[in-house]
């Protein structure tokens, strides 16, 4: 096995010095845009050497306008196959067909035509497939709150390498962030979420059900975590990547070990403790959005019963007073968008799942 290559680098290099010569001297003058969006721990930044098992090698995305791709994705795909070399920086560029689950994997050859990664599709079709949507028409509210999160994210990470139109770059932007009013929306379904749950860790603990206040604290974690994705703006990926990305915060310094308490904790009064330092820290990070008037940061008292809690609910109504849209400001916080409420990774990634939700918003 060659020295790993993070994949992103290694697909641009694979563009640049081989498949664009091949392009420029084949078909002069076509309009295409080049990148490594979509799926893929390559696209995310977090492929090791472990993610050469599976889908990962020398690849490119071209993305080509539709007259094109009826009339040149066979030629172009054809010429490619003949005129790339085998192994590109020790991998090979030749692909074994999918198997029983799809998956594909590099496979060597010293002879005939490569059947390599070099996927030809349209802006248009791309986007239909990740996301179910035109990418050409207006984003509604129940798209938004339907998208798949990690989708999102998948499609604007990644880079793109060459866009000849700006048609890739123009929807990328286009999807590149909740709208204001969406993003309070969700700001305000997740402290909803925390509202919920918060009493409930010393609750379950106090009548002695100590793995229920673990799993309540857990998924206390969680919300906050998810909050503070909300707060810096930046799309969560699904479960195996969500430690990772949060990682990578400006938060995570500050908040990471704190969290790493609640969990670590072995009495709920110690859990609630560390939680009540967390919640502190992501309200004066709310405050600072400066989206609503201050708030206090500091736990009290739940109602009458001796455990200590942040009173999500606060933040809930002072942030659903900014939504100006009044049909946004009118949706229910406790249902949030489909990445708050459902929590099946295989069940988000599929848009025609996506399109029977919006029933919920509309």
């Amino acid at each position: 096995m060659p020295e790993f290559v993070p994949g992103l680098e290694l697909s641009e290099s694979f563009y640049r010095d081989v498949v664009k010569p091949i392009l420029d001297v084949h078909y002069p003058g076509l309009a295409y845009a080049a990148a490594l969006i979509g799926a893929g721990s390559e696209v995310l930044g977090y492929d090791t050497e472990q993610s050469t098992d599976h889908h990962w090698g020398p690849r490119v995305m071209l993305f080509v306008s539709k007259d094109t791709y009826e009339t040149l994705k066979t030629p172009i795909s054809e010429t490619l196959s003949a005129k790339l070399p085998y192994t590109f920086r020790g991998y090979s560029t030749n692909f074994g067909e999918p198997d029983e689950i799809g998956v594909r994997l590099m496979q060597e050859i010293a002879s005939g035509p490569v059947n390599h990664r070099v996927d030809i599709a349209t802006v248009r079709s791309f986007f239909m497939a990740h996301l179910g949507f035109d990418p050409h028409d207006d984003i509604r509210p129940a798209d938004w709150l339907t998208f798949s999160e990690h989708q999102l994210l998948c499609a604007t990470r990644g880079k793109v390498f060459h866009d000849g139109s700006g048609e890739l770059t123009e929807v990328r932007e286009k999807v590149g962030y909740y709208p204001r009013d969406i993003w309070l929306y969700l700001l305000a379904s997740q402290w909803e979420k925390v509202a919920q749950d918060e009493a409930f860790v010393g609750r379950c603990g106090d009548v002695g059900d100590a793995l229920g206040s673990r799993l309540v604290a857990t998924r206390l974690v969680r919300h906050l975590m998810r909050l503070c994705f909300l707060m810096e703006r930046h799309y969560a990926p699904y479960a195996k990547w969500f430690g990772s990305a949060f990682s990578r915060l400006e938060c995570a310094h500050v908040l990471s070990p704190v969290l790493a308490g609640v969990l670590s904790a072995h009495s709920w009064w110690e859990r609630e403790r560390h939680l009540s330092e967390a919640y502190r820290i992501v309200a004066e990070k709310h405050n600072a959005l400066d989206i609503t008037e201050p708030l206090e940061t500091e736990v009290s008292q739940y109602h009458t019963r001796p455990y200590m809690v942040i009173h999500g609910d606060r933040f809930v109504a002072a942030i659903r007073r900014q939504i100006r849209d009044e049909a946004v400001r009118n949706l229910d916080p406790a249902i949030g968008s489909v990445n708050q409420f459902a929590d099946a990774s295989d069940a988000l990634e599929d848009p025609k799942l996506g399109r029977k939700l919006k029933i919920l918003y509309e």
